[in-house]
């Protein structure tokens, strides 16, 4: 019985990348999966999943043709508002709903937010399952240790802490304040804004 909303079936002939299910009381999204048919024996799919709520990536099997559960994921865009010391809280931009996330939930993504900041929540019927960021944020620098004149074509880098607390290895050329493009998907540094 599926946690959230409505109970949809499918068999392992849907999978499509992007897709997410529920399997063993757990939900899924499909990173990548292959059809293998051995020589011997039953076909089988053979997939890498993606945990939605611990983030942890796994390799499962399936028999060709297993059934399993579809999970209705909805994703709302929702503006980061403040962070109260033990949650971060958001508003739905369309409703003006606000929703409470643990501190534990927000794993990478508050590294990224700045308040105001729209950022995309995935839930599962009443349970918040993560917060997107976009690919690309931009930061200013907090402190960073001077700039070296004449030390650019070296391309070596330097720790920078931005104002979210994040460090980044940015090139010599970087002082602080200065705003920056960070790749969110790494934590690096992409070029000055």
């Amino acid at each position: 019985m599926p946690l959230g909303g409505t109970i949809m079936s499918i068999s392992t002939a849907d999978f499509k990348n992007g897709l997410t299910i529920e399997v063993d009381h757990a939900i899924w999204r499909i990173v990548e999966f292959q059809h293998v048919k051995p020589g011997k024996g039953g076909a089988f799919v053979r997939s890498k999943l993606k945990n939605l709520r611990t983030g942890a990536v796994q390799e499962k099997t399936f028999r060709a043709g297993a059934k399993m559960e579809l999970a209705e994921i909805s994703q709302a865009t929702m503006q980061y508002l403040y962070n109260d010391g033990s949650n971060y809280v958001f508003m739905n931009t369309e409703t003006y709903d606000q929703v409470s996330i643990p501190n534990e939930q927000m794993k990478n993504a508050a590294k990224y937010l700045l308040e105001n900041m729209e950022v995309s929540v995935t839930s599962f019927g009443n349970e918040i399952l993560g917060v997107e960021v976009p690919n690309t944020v931009t930061l200013t620098v907090k402190e960073t240790e001077p700039g070296i004149r004449g030390d650019t074509a070296t391309g070596g880098s330097k720790p920078a802490t931005m104002e979210t607390g994040l460090v980044v290895q940015v090139p010599f050329f970087v002082n602080a304040d200065d705003k920056l493009i960070i790749n969110t998907q790494d934590g690096s540094y992409v070029s000055r804004a």
